[in-house]
């Protein structure tokens, strides 16, 4: 489903010059696979997930979403091509304050033109697996830390993406709600999806079907 080949990531450092995060980092990611990526901090695990995302562009190397090599295409194509191939679940949650729960997680249909009624249904039948439901019309300031996780995890498969990125998706929970999460990541890849997941969490890194470091900007087997 994923396959990158030989990505380089740099940035221009304060005082001139630039800072290599990444040097030619390959990695395939197969249907059905959950992968995690651990490393010390500023390692570019992030960066890394950026990349495979098409957040940012890489400076070098190539990227392929199935048979398609999503590195090649322009903005405009890059950006339809994240909406409708890859789900995001980030750390610091990242709802928008200002939409109830609900209206956060069919914010994702929007980027692929699903129908409404469809997406509702979809949306609610996800916040009630999570156990959410009852929550779905309370803003994220109302929501728990827990809470807004699963919302936004909600968020991130509502349109089944092959592709399901996660940065660090535990690591402002508690262990029950870390597990919710977790058990989620799971059974994502359990119905056919390719995950990554950028985490220190020894239970995340336990679940990973392959388990990779990034050290000095380079991926390698933990």
């Amino acid at each position: 489903m994923l396959r990158a080949a030989g990505l380089a990531k740099s940035y221009r450092a304060p005082s001139g010059g630039q800072i290599q995060v990444l040097h030619d980092v390959d990695l395939a990611v197969k249907a059905g696979e959950l992968i995690v990526v651990t490393g010390a901090s500023g390692s570019g695990k992030s960066t890394l997930l950026n990349l495979l995302g098409l957040l940012e562009d890489a400076d070098g190397g190539e990227l392929w979403y199935g048979d398609e090599r999503v590195s090649a295409l322009g903005r405009s194509a890059k950006s339809q091509a994240r909406g409708r191939c890859v789900g995001f679940v980030f750390q610091s949650f990242l709802l928008v304050s200002s939409l109830t729960a609900l209206e956060n997680v069919l914010l994702a249909a929007r980027y692929v033109g699903r129908p409404a009624a469809e997406a509702r249904r979809r949306a609610l039948a996800l916040l009630e697996q999570l156990g959410v439901a009852d929550r779905r019309d309370h803003y994220p300031a109302q929501l728990s830390g827990g809470e807004q996780q699963r919302v936004a995890y909600c968020r991130a498969v509502l349109n089944d993406p092959p592709l399901l990125l996660a940065d660090e998706p535990t690591g402002n929970l508690d262990d029950a709600n870390g597990a919710v999460i977790l058990d989620g990541l799971r059974r994502r890849a359990g119905a056919g999806a390719a995950v990554v997941v950028v985490s220190h969490h020894p239970d995340v890194v336990a679940g990973g079907s392959t388990v990779y470091r990034l050290h000095e900007g380079r991926l390698e087997a933990a």
